[in-house]
């Protein structure tokens, strides 16, 4: 589908004879349109280095991957229907007559935008007993969680943490000559953190400690209730989701960092490792704080690499903004683990 085929279907379309009548989200690889009760995600027609949304059976083979996967975890996802134009009118699910499959979509229960993480960071209403629930919540979801006997990989992880220098354009352009010095220092670093610990990296991946997660797990894929809702892992790059365990929580403690809750990322460590011990070993703490400066690196890039296509300078400079506070950020764990 195109955007213009998404507008139509969520002005004029139906799901089970009723009007949608939604309103329309959107990011880099979908559209998910909020309709009353329900929210309705719709994959991309594109392909990337890291995905393929390419063609109608493998939107459709996505769409059933994260239905079956995210189920794990939530209880929103609901089913993959269909999208059907017939004679001009748009339907999800099954319409009046035979019609065309156009596309599919993941249909889920719609939940309250206000309660987002996200959300409530910025309105500093996320309270302790709400992370403790949440770290308890995903540390018995990774204890259950299958293992993943690959060894750690040692050239790509490497691959992985350099990939940094792809921003040094936007970097050197838009923050300055201090901030383009922060990248050789940082990727020469990691190489050498990667070279003194690799042998740990390696034994972690065969005691176990590498699962099959979320892979996504920061505060924008999460809903604050009574009983916290995990949502939106990854299912279309298995290696973004076959994790190590610290590297998953990494992201989410890194991620209530950035926002200023350092004691929010605190209690979480504490109550997650309460149920699941992370922590082995002593050098483990150390290979936790590298994987919150891997996840800050790789926030900076996403940030800083979407400035350069944002023509609303509005949008463009908090960009830019995120993508400075994440350097901090990744600067700052460095600096400690050299302490």
């Amino acid at each position: 589908m195109k955007r213009d085929d998404v507008r139509q279907l969520m002005a004029k379309g139906k799901y089970e004879g009723i009007p949608i009548k939604g309103v329309l989200e959107e990011t880099n690889i979908s559209w998910v349109i909020l309709a009353g009760r329900h929210a309705f995600k719709i994959k991309k027609n594109i392909k990337l280095s890291f995905l393929d949304y390419s063609t109608l059976e493998l939107r459709k083979k996505y769409c059933e991957k994260e239905m079956e996967l995210n189920s794990r975890f939530s209880d929103i996802y609901l089913s993959v229907l269909p999208i059907i134009n017939f004679q001009g009118n748009w339907n999800i699910g099954e319409g009046e007559g035979e019609g065309e499959v156009k596309d599919y979509a993941v249909c889920m229960k719609r939940m309250q935008g206000k309660k987002r993480m996200d959300v409530l960071l910025k309105q500093n209403k996320v309270n302790p007993s709400s992370i403790s629930l949440l770290a308890k919540q995903v540390a018995e979801f990774h204890k259950k969680a299958e293992i993943i006997t690959k060894d750690h990989n040692h050239e790509q992880a490497k691959r992985i943490f350099n990939d940094l220098t792809s921003v040094q354009e936007v970097v050197s352009k838009e923050l300055g000559q201090d901030y383009l010095e922060i990248i050789p220092k940082l990727t020469t670093w990691s190489d050498r953190f990667l070279e003194t610990h690799g042998k740990r990296l390696l034994q972690r991946s065969r005691e176990g400690f590498k699962r099959d997660v979320h892979g996504d797990l920061h505060s924008g894929n999460i809903f604050i209730y009574k009983k916290p809702v995990l949502f939106d892992g990854i299912e279309f790059e298995d290696a973004f989701r076959q994790i190590d365990i610290l590297y998953e929580i990494a992201f989410l403690c890194m991620d209530l960092e950035f926002y200023g809750r350092r004691d929010l990322s605190d209690v979480f460590l504490e109550t997650y490792n309460k149920t699941l011990t992370c922590f082995p070993m002593e050098e483990d703490k150390s290979i936790y704080l590298y994987y919150k400066c891997l996840r800050a690196n790789i926030r900076a890039k996403v940030f800083l690499l979407n400035s350069l296509s944002e023509p609303d300078p509005e949008k463009k400079a908090q960009d830019l903004a995120k993508g400075k506070k994440y350097l901090d950020l990744a600067t700052e764990y460095h600096s400690n683990l050299l302490l």
